[in-house]
């Protein structure tokens, strides 16, 4: 048994995919079947056998398809497995570590002209004033110059 995304066709917010299915029978028969997934539905739309299918087994063709279509059409998130976190930025490293990046970030966007706050802001994914706070870190760490003498 194969199941194989052929293509997909987007339009507006629709997805429809197609998938390529194959059953190869020990006895050298072989099923061949183009499905869709259209929104929630997986329908066949094709279907080739050899030798031709008699009605009993064209009537059980929809059990032999199942498991594997529901595996390869169906998104993990709806068949109910585990799915990875979904976060709005990446994840940044805590500690020395990420205030070396910062500090790496704030120099190379000075260095080009560029604001260097904002070159922080974007690559941690944080707010101006939590980049702000970062920065600050940074150069009590030592990792850039301080802002201002001390007396």
């Amino acid at each position: 048994m194969s199941v194989r995304h052929a293509w997909a066709v987007s339009e507006g917010s629709t997805t429809t995919s197609w998938f390529d299915v194959r059953l190869a029978f020990p006895d050298g028969a072989r099923v061949d079947a183009l499905a869709v997934l259209s929104g929630a539905d997986v329908r066949v739309e094709d279907v080739r056998a050899r030798p031709p299918l008699s009605l009993d087994d064209l009537a059980v063709l929809a059990e032999w398809l199942e498991h594997p279509l529901f595996e390869a059409c169906v998104p993990a998130p709806a068949r109910g497995a585990p799915t990875a976190s979904r976060r709005a930025r990446a994840a940044w490293p805590r500690g020395r570590e990420g205030r070396r990046l910062v500090a790496q970030e704030y120099r190379t966007a000075r260095d080009e002209g560029g604001d260097p706050v904002l070159a922080v802001m974007r690559a941690t994914g944080h707010s101006r004033r939590r980049s702000l706070r970062l920065i600050g870190q940074a150069r009590d760490e030592g990792f850039l110059a301080p802002r201002r003498a001390r007396r």
